[in-house]
């Protein structure tokens, strides 16, 4: 399949051919449902956590009498329905992590952008690089490519000048290669790659 190869300057420089194995794919979004569920939950950090009986600071004395006080029979102060006294059932430190298949996490990076490609999402550059670091002419070369909530993947390094260009632009986000993953793909209306990041995806998700 073909796409217009664009510049950020709103002009087609030529044509561009995409395998149709990585951007033609049918739309699977049981896949795209597992990989963002695997991504998010390893993003987790499960440091959170709250001391048990066994672990807040208290005496192992007895409260007060069992009879006469006229109070409820209590043992120590370290008891859950005590102040000061420990979490019952409280969070612990864990790993929130799933496991997914090595194959089924390649396949959804694959659909990830062959939905985009179908969706007229997909836009396809010569390069990421920028002349200035100033804000404006990044805005207005995005205007003109009629861009406004994109994920754009650029080659192995991402360009000085590029980078905070686009820095304070709301709704757009710059990954390298090395970065692009499903779940940015899909939070975002349009997928810019360049030339570079094409070629590295689909050695990639080939190999």
């Amino acid at each position: 399949m073909k796409l217009a190869l664009q510049s950020f300057d709103g002009k087609a420089t030529g044509d561009i051919t995409l395998d149709k194995d990585i951007f033609g794919l049918p739309i699977r979004e049981d896949i795209l449902n597992s990989m963002v569920k695997y991504q998010l939950a390893k993003r987790r950090q499960g440091s959170h956590k709250t001391k048990t009986r066994a672990e807040v600071s208290a005496t192992g004395k007895k409260a007060f009498a069992q009879k006469g006080t006229g109070n409820a029979r209590a043992s120590t102060l370290d008891t859950p329905r005590h102040r000061g006294g420990g979490t019952a059932h409280g969070p612990v430190v864990r790993d929130h992590s799933i496991t997914l298949n090595k194959k089924v996490r390649a396949l959804a990076m694959k659909t990830a952008l062959s939905s985009k490609a179908a969706n007229k999402q997909l836009i396809v550059v010569k390069d990421a690089v920028m002349k200035t670091h100033k804000t404006k002419p990044m805005v207005d070369a995005l205007a003109k490519m009629n861009v406004k909530n994109a994920v754009i993947v650029t080659g192995k390094e991402i360009d000085a000048n590029f980078d905070r260009a686009t820095n304070n632009i709301p709704c757009i986000d710059v990954l390298s290669i090395d970065g692009a993953n499903v779940y940015d793909i899909l939070r975002r209306d349009n997928l810019v790659l360049t030339e570079e990041a094409v070629k590295a995806l689909t050695e990639k998700l080939k190999g």
